[in-house]
Formats: C-alpha cells, structure tokens, sequence
C-alpha cells in the first residue's frame, strides 16, 4: 500500500511539474513566436553549422596555406638550383665576382646611378681587368661585354646576329607605354626591320640631305642671332640648353615640318625627351623599378611624357597625309619622303603605320639629344684646348671667310672640324649594342656552344690603351683621314647593317651649327663648373657648359 501511495505521489509531481512547464513554455511561445523548445534546438544545430564550417575553412585555408608554402619553397629552391646550374655553366667565362647570387652585378650598377657616376666607366675597369670578353650577371641572364675587335666584326657586321628580345621588349614599352614600338631602334624581327629600313633609305640619301642645307642654315642663324644678344649682354649661357633648343626646332622643321622656334618659346618636348630617356635608363637597369611604390609618381610622368611624343607624332603624320591627299602644296621634307616611300609598298598595313610613327619618335629623341651632347662636349674641349681651337677656327676662317651661308661643299672642306667632331663624338658615346643569344669563337671564350646575350660599349674601347695611344688625350689628329687606326673598336653610331640611320644627318648639322659659331664668337667656360658626365642612357656635360660669349675682334 506504501509504494503504491509513492508512486502516485511521484506521478503528481511529474504531472504537476510538466503543467507548470507546459504553461511557461505556452507563455515563451506567445513572446518569441514559435514554440521554446524549437527555439533552442535551432539555435543549437545553427551554432554548430557555422562552427562546423568555420572548422573546414580553417583546415582547408591551412592546408592551401602549407600547400602553398610547399610549392614556393619547391619553386624557390628550383630556381635556386637553375640559377647554380647557370653560374657552373658560364663561370669559365672571366668576369667580376658577382654582388648577389640573385641578382648578380645589378647592386654595383645601381649603386652607380645613385651616386651619380657613368656605369660604363666600370664597365672600362673590368674590361682592363678581365680581358676583351668578360661575364655579366643578373637573374638567369647572362652578359657578355664585348671589346675583342674580331668578335665585335662577327656580330655586329652580321645580319644573323639579331637584337635582344629583352631589349626591344624594354623599348618598346616604358612602364606599360608604347615608346619606341617596333621601330628601327627596337624592332627584333630582321624582316621587319629590314622592311622598315627600306621605306626610311630614301629620306637619308646623299642627294636629299643636300637640299636640307637651307634649313641647318637657316636653323643656325637663329643660334647666332640668339647668340648675339647673349653676348651684348655679358651674361653666362648654358651651351648645352641652346644647342639642344636649336637641335629640336631642326629635327621639328625637317622631319614634320613644324617652326617650334624653341629659342624664343617654350614647348614641353624638351622635357618630356629628357624624362623618356631618364625612364628608359631606370627601366633597363633596376629590372624592379616600376615595383617600388616611391617611383610611382615618376613612372606616371614618364608614362605622360611618351604619350606626349607619340601623341603629337600621330597628329602631325595625319595632318601631313590628309593634305597630300587633298594635293595641298606641301614641304620635301623628310615626313614627305618617307610616307611617298610608304605609300609605294604593296603591302601597307596599319601596322606600318604604326611603326613609321615609332620611328619618328626614334628619330625625334635619337636626332635631338646626341647631336646636342655631341656639340656641347665640342665647346667644352675646344675651350679647354685653346691650340686645338685656334687650329679649327682658322681652318673656318680659311674655307668660309665672311659667308653667312655654308654650302654642301664647304662641309667636304672642313676637315680638321670633322676629326674634333669625331673625337668628341667618343666622349659622349654611351650605347650599349645589346644583341641576342651569339656563340663566338672558340679561341675567345675556350669552349663551343657557348649562347649568351652579347653587349658591347664604344665608350670603354674607345679608352683603351691597346687601340689608342694615349687615348684620354683630347687629340684630333688621332682620326687625320692619313692616321692608323684600328677597326671595330670605334663605333659611335654603331656598325654594319644595323648601324645609325641618320648619322650623316647628325653630322651635317652639326657642322653647320659649330662653323658658324667659331666663326663669329669667342667662348670661355665659366670657372668653377666640373667636367664630369651625367649619364641619362646618353652621356652629357653634367654642369650644361656655361660659357660667357663674345664678339669676335679678329673676325675678317
């Protein structure tokens, strides 16, 4: 009877207890709107799906991690090993001890720029130290400096030897803008460029460039006119800053066509060339340039500065066609020659069109700078070597007299002035001729098969004392057209097929530009500047050559 009365007790206050349950619940239900006990059991099962997948995102982001991990260290002891493999292959070739296992001989090169010295004077250093065919290294690439005579005769004379693909890559865009494209400077393709260099031959002729002698001289007289005023006033006149003003508006007149008169406006093409060339040095030799974020803001100047070129390139081509078309009355001047050029060619495409406007940027920047350069370092060494001057000057005196034009012929007779232009040429000559995978001969480099990319530099040939005597010397006579002198080490504008379109061109103005001003003024370099250099891919006088100006009082 006992445990029957507690078993009833216990189901009333089960019953009791889950009444009372029951009502709160019902009372839960009726504030959250679903029963309470679904509640919970759906929060429950929703807390552990998310921690569920939040798991298996952890363990799979670790496994990707670790994967990937795995992968870069497999990538980068390959590389590692590739890099060994490529150090074995090509250490019997003589060279300086590398920088870097990375990154080989780039820090000395770029330690240079900072500092603000020529890199090819190193290049002149090593080459004195390690013979005529020395091993340059960066990354998986592999340069060989070249100043062996026979080998520079084998390649550069050669058209089978093509330029690098590197080097028209980094051409033909700078900082992910069309710069030179596919043009003659950069094009890899032989047939391309050879394609090329027949539409441009014609612009170039011998005949051609005579017509071209009223425009150096009508170019020069505003030299001298500009001049003139400088020197009534006495003041101090960067040289360098005038010749690259009147080197432009020539290029400008005779190439498109266009009176840019820089000695009395402004233009922003000066700039914009001296920042494409400032970029192209930085984009061939720091290969991380662009990835430093402190040189953004320099790569978006140069980036607007190439769109600046080919920009007005593309419209002054445009305007000059359309007004063919129309049968306007227009100049002979080069951009005439070469599109009447063009248009002869049967297969005249777009793509043509594009790289005759590379090549008018070629052109543009080529003809501008180094003729500039080239007749700043003139002034400086004829100041510095007051004999040499009077020499020149007197043979000025002797073919020209008191003509204010100088004629085509007079040019042929101005020899001594030829020899200081020539050897001022070397002082200022930086360009590397960089050209693709070459095997050279066996005797140079003790073993066959050997590919690499092959460089070589006029400046460090040209002041060696194997080729030259005494070749520091500021000796014009060194290149007397009855002198020795020996091949294939001296090469401002390059050699054999490839060599510079518009060399004589260069040299005519040139001509021009220094006849008149030695025959009309005296000059001296102002007193405290350096002679230095400043490498911007070319070399220049790093102080500008300022010079006071005066009137000559012998002038007969």
């Amino acid at each position: 009877m006992n445990i029957q009365c507690t078993a009833v007790s216990n189901a009333r206050r089960t019953f009791l207890r889950g009444c009372c349950t029951g009502a709160l619940n019902e009372r839960l239900s009726t504030c959250c709107g679903l029963p309470f006990i679904h509640y919970n059991v759906t929060l429950s099962r929703t807390l552990l799906t998310k921690m569920a997948v939040f798991q298996l995102l952890l363990s799979w982001t670790s496994q990707a991690f670790i994967f990937l991990f795995f992968l870069t260290f497999i990538a980068f002891l390959g590389c590692c090993l590739y890099l060994k493999y490529i150090h074995m292959k090509y250490d019997h070739i003589p060279g300086p001890p590398r920088d870097s296992f990375f990154f080989g001989h780039t820090p000395t090169i770029l330690r240079m720029m900072k500092n603000g010295e020529v890199a090819h004077d190193k290049f002149l250093e090593w080459a004195e130290i390690y013979g005529p065919v020395f091993r340059l290294n960066f990354l998986h690439y592999i340069f060989v400096t070249v100043s062996c005579p026979e080998a520079t005769k084998e390649i550069l004379m050669s058209s089978k030897y093509t330029k690098d693909k590197l080097f028209c890559k980094k051409l033909f865009k700078l900082f992910g803008q069309r710069f030179l494209g596919n043009g003659l400077l950069s094009a890899h393709n032989h047939e391309q460029w050879y394609k090329q260099r027949r539409i441009m031959n014609p612009a170039f002729s011998s005949l051609y460039l005579r017509g071209l002698m009223g425009t150096f001289n009508e170019r020069a007289e505003n030299l001298m006119s500009k001049l003139v005023d400088i020197a009534d006033s006495k003041r101090e006149t960067s040289m360098l800053h005038l010749f690259s003003c009147v080197t432009l508006d020539v290029i400008a007149k005779v190439a498109f066509g266009v009176d840019l008169d820089l000695l009395k406006t402004s233009t922003p093409f000066p700039k914009a060339i001296e920042t494409c060339l400032k970029g192209m040095l930085c984009n061939f030799r720091d290969g991380f340039f662009q990835f430093n974020p402190k040189n953004r803001p320099f790569i978006k100047e140069v980036r607007e500065a190439c769109r600046l070129l080919r920009t007005t390139g593309a419209q002054w081509i445009h305007e000059r066609k359309t007004a063919m078309e129309n049968g306007d009355d227009i100049p002979k001047d080069i951009l005439t020659q070469i599109i009447k050029s063009a248009g002869q060619e049967d297969s005249m495409t777009k793509e043509d069109e594009e790289f005759m406007l590379d090549n008018f940027v070629t052109f543009f920047i080529a003809g501008q700078e180094t003729t500039a350069n080239q007749l700043a370092f003139c002034i400086m060494e004829l100041a510095r070597h007051p004999t040499i001057l009077e020499k020149v000057r007197q043979e000025v005196d002797d073919v020209i007299g008191m003509k204010q034009d100088i004629s085509y012929d007079d040019l042929g007779q101005l020899i001594y002035l030829s020899q200081v232009q020539v050897l001022t040429l070397g002082i200022g000559t930086s360009h590397l001729k960089i050209h693709d995978k070459t095997t050279l001969f066996t005797n140079i480099l003790s073993c066959q098969n050997v590919q690499y990319i092959s460089q070589f530099s006029s400046y460090a040939t040209g002041r060696m004392e194997k080729f030259f005597k005494d070749p520091l010397t500021f000796d014009p006579d060194r290149f007397h057209p009855d002198a020795p002198k020996p091949y294939y080490c001296y090469y401002p504008f390059s050699l054999g097929p490839r060599s510079c379109l518009g060399q004589n061109f260069a040299q005519m103005e040139a001509k021009v530009v220094m006849a008149k001003l030695l025959q009309r003024f005296d000059f001296t370099l102002a007193p405290g500047q350096t002679f230095d250099l400043l490498d911007t891919s070319t070399l220049r006088p790093k102080s500008g050559v300022v010079c006071t100006v005066s009137h000559r009082n012998d002038k007969k």
